[in-house]
């Protein structure tokens, strides 16, 4: 009997065989996401709009998994040009609004491939 459990979310998947997230415990750790628009897989031209619906998603995947965006400890977030993080950092202060309870990020460029803009992951601690 394993202690894992995988975290699916309707209209989220992989195009490989794996879950949104995955929980041992109280732990949680998500797979990539992109800021795709759900019912079509389509990416929006600009990186505020695929900002915007990558937290929606992370918002999804967490709350599936039994958390809140107060649950995560740490997101990693991949872009495709990290000298327009302003894009980012106007939707993480609209979503992690108190600087005394934000969770960790780190942001780095990556070779994005498509019209992908941003990505990311991140880890929660869900004591539910």
């Amino acid at each position: 009997m394993t202690r894992r459990t995988s975290i699916y979310v309707t209209g989220f998947s992989h195009h490989n065989p794996i879950p949104a997230a995955c929980r041992i415990g109280n732990m949680v750790m998500s797979g990539v996401i992109n800021g795709v628009t759900l019912d079509t897989g389509e990416f929006p031209d600009t990186l505020a709009e695929q900002c915007v619906l990558l937290f929606k998603q992370v918002e999804a995947i967490v709350s599936a998994a039994g958390g809140t965006l107060d649950d995560i400890l740490k997101m990693t977030v991949w872009m495709k040009d990290s000298s327009q993080r302003e894009a980012l950092n106007r939707v993480w202060i609209e979503v992690f609004p108190d600087p005394a309870t934000r969770p960790a990020r780190h942001t780095q460029q990556a070779a994005l491939e498509g019209k992908r803009l941003i990505q990311c992951d991140f880890t929660a601690l869900i004591d539910k």
